[in-house]
């Protein structure tokens, strides 16, 4: 990512971040806290540390371990020595902290769990950014988030160069396969749902033929998911559309395969993997 895009990268504010972070210590510290760290440390003791990253990634999800700590401590001292949406080689410090050293312990495997995940979702998004390189087709996301983490997991495929789609079913319209049989067909479904969307909503509708992306044009959608589109096909929707509506190819896409797809013309490519099939990205916290 470059340094004008990180620039414009909107950070999720604590109070999105907070109850997360808190759900998290909660479910660590069970019922009676860090009884290890309450055990063998004396209170007054204070420890430095550092988040390292261990393999090349993307930053993603800092505020996640300043918050983690900062819950434990909030006189510690976290000091980021990268940007989320920074590209990193293994050996970086992503940052610094300094507090008590009970507070950083009890802190440490919340703070690493998040950062390492959301670190794994930008670092797999910016692998399917690289790929499509040259291309008209920008790569987005799905609805296939970790519960109760979708909104940072999506914040991470920003940091990764990768955009969103919709965040919930509130807040865009996508009519898809059991909407489409269960209305009777796409023209019955988009007819049905222009007479009830507000001026604002946006309309997308899910075609798995070439047949039912005619009937979908017909009725002009704002958007036209391509689901499990062969190459072919593909290339024959780009023509079909000629430029009428936004097309977004979906299904079917892996690091093998987004280079193809991106190549035959789509706007968008939806990759459900971004955020339910991303590894982490391994991270440590180390002693100074």
């Amino acid at each position: 990512m470059t340094a004008a895009a990180r620039e414009g990268l909107a950070r999720l504010p604590d109070l999105m971040i907070a109850p997360i972070v808190r759900a998290a210590l909660e479910e660590d510290l069970g019922r009676a806290g860090d009884i290890t760290s309450t055990a063998c440390i004396p209170a007054e003791a204070r420890l430095q540390a550092a988040f390292v990253a261990r393999k090349p990634g993307v930053v993603a999800g800092l505020d996640c371990a300043r918050l983690t700590l900062g819950a434990l401590d909030p006189d510690a001292r976290f000091e980021a020595r990268a940007a989320d949406g920074d590209a990193v080689p293994p050996g970086t410090v992503l940052a610094t902290i300094e507090g008590r050293a009970r507070a950083v312990l009890s802190a440490e495997r919340v703070a690493l769990n998040l950062v390492s995940r959301l670190c794994g979702v930008a670092t797999l998004t910016a692998a399917y950014v690289a790929r499509t390189a040259g291309t008209r087709a920008r790569i987005i996301d799905t609805r296939k988030t970790t519960p109760l983490l979708r909104a940072l997991e999506k914040y991470a495929v920003r940091c990764g160069g990768g955009a969103n789609h919709r965040f919930g079913l509130d807040d865009a319209i996508l009519i898809k396969d059991n909407h489409v049989a269960a209305c009777g067909g796409v023209g019955a479904a988009l007819k049905r749902v222009r007479e009830h969307a507000g001026h604002m909503v946006k309309i997308e509708v899910e075609v798995d033929s070439l047949e039912q992306l005619r009937e979908a044009l017909d009725h002009r959608p704002d958007v036209i998911m391509l689901d499990n589109f062969a190459l072919p096909d593909l290339d024959a929707a780009v023509g079909l559309a000629a430029g009428r509506v936004i097309l977004e190819a979906s299904g079917g896409v892996d690091l093998t395969t987004v280079e193809a797809i991106a190549r035959t013309g789509v706007d968008y490519i939806s990759v459900g993997a971004l955020t339910h099939s991303a590894p982490i990205l391994d991270i440590g916290l180390d002693a100074l």
